[in-house]
């Protein structure tokens, strides 16, 4: 049975003010999807077993968008691995479990294609998942992604619903991360080419502005300029140079933001189950029924165990992306022309690269009817942009 989503159906979109939970919400309404429902993380915390049954019990969505996470870049992910696996799989048991339990009619799972396997073949198929050792520097949130997609899987097998788990490659956009801390590579590198920049400009009363907005370990626009010079210079940021770390060669993928909120509402709208392992059969046969007719949950007439004819049934989560990847030294030279930088930038080759490559195929996507919409050149320019603005 096709699930059809109309525009009285309450989504509750976790995640609401993130990069992607924004721009879901945003897509959402410009399709004319107003009955939507968020709570920042002061007003629910996802981790919270107990609030989050409190939640599904008084709101009862009939879909849930999960793009809450707990996420960073490299340095985050290398100091931070409990809090990466523990919080994550707390939000993702918390929220699956629930909408099961209040029979939620269809649920997007949001993951990372971090994923897939350090030395994957490229680009990367959905098929191979699990098929040898994962980055190290990234490895905890991996894993705990990997449970969320398995648990999605795994509940439309035994349960028949219709949860489907979508793997962004490397997001970018409004309302991005631009922490030097905690951000990922593109805004991070885009803020150090900034303030560099404003430090030979001399243009103090911007750089004050920048860290009122955004402090750096708790140093303010209000501090003397020794402090601050001191504190940006541990993040490779000086007098027009920035210093990044790695050797620059690695190639990366990039999505702008809005891109990837449009495929999601695109898969939660029109996306079942069934399309995704292209078994129509599986959404004919209905659960296991009762003598009195209800539905047995226990018995899914999809499960491969269930149905021999299906066989195993995996990897049915879906790649997001462009299928385009540059150098990091070439998204810098994007960077620099955006800002319009005219100082230098090296790379520190002592400092760990990451993974060397991680193109996806997104075959399966293109295929199910969607294709990205802003190239990389663009979507550079669109984001220094906005982060400007924000500073407004």
């Amino acid at each position: 049975m096709r699930i059809v989503l109309d525009k009285n159906a309450k989504i509750y979109v976790a995640g609401h003010h993130g990069l992607v939970g924004s721009a879901i919400w945003n897509n959402l309404l410009r399709r004319g999807y107003n009955n939507l429902v968020g709570r920042s993380h002061k007003e629910l915390d996802l981790t919270d077993q107990v609030a989050v049954k409190n939640f599904f019990d008084e709101e009862q969505p009939d879909a849930v968008v999960l793009a809450a996470a707990f996420v960073g870049g490299i340095m985050a992910n290398m100091l931070y691995r409990a809090d990466f696996i523990m919080m994550n799989m707390k939000i993702q048991c918390n929220v699956i479990s629930e909408a099961y339990a209040h029979g939620v009619k269809k649920l997007l799972f949001l993951g990372s294609t971090c994923i897939y396997p350090k030395n994957a073949p490229q680009p990367m198929k959905e098929d191979c998942l699990l098929t040898s050792p994962l980055e190290y520097t990234n490895e905890e949130y991996a894993i705990a992604k990997i449970a969320g997609l398995k648990m999605c899987e795994s509940y439309n097998l035994q349960y028949g619903t219709n949860y489907i788990a979508v793997m962004p490659t490397n997001l970018y956009g409004p309302n991005d991360n631009f922490h030097l801390e905690n951000s990922h590579v593109m805004p991070a590198m885009m803020r150090k080419v900034y303030l560099a920049k404003l430090i030979h400009d001399g243009a103090w009363d911007k750089i004050a502005i920048d860290l009122n907005k955004r402090p750096v370990e708790g140093v303010t626009g209000d501090a003397s300029k020794e402090d601050i010079l001191k504190v940006l210079a541990k993040y490779g940021i000086e007098n027009n140079k920035v210093t990044l770390w790695g050797t620059g060669t690695p190639l990366r993928e990039f999505l702008w933001s809005e891109d990837m909120a449009d495929a999601s509402v695109h898969v939660l709208l029109n996306v079942n189950f069934s399309d995704i392992i292209g078994i129509e059969k599986y959404s004919s046969v209905h659960y296991g029924a009762t003598t009195d007719g209800a539905v047995d949950r226990n018995h899914s007439a999809g499960r491969g165990g269930y149905i021999p004819s299906l066989g195993e049934i995996r990897n049915c989560h879906i790649n997001v992306g462009t299928g385009k990847e540059l150098t990091i030294r070439e998204l810098s030279e994007l960077v620099v022309k955006a800002v319009g930088f005219e100082g230098t930038v090296e790379f520190d080759a002592s400092k760990p690269d990451g993974t060397m490559r991680k193109l996806i195929d997104v075959s399966k996507l293109h295929s199910l009817g969607w294709m990205h919409k802003v190239e990389i050149e663009d979507g550079v320019q669109k984001l220094f942009e906005w982060y400007q603005d924000s500073l407004q």
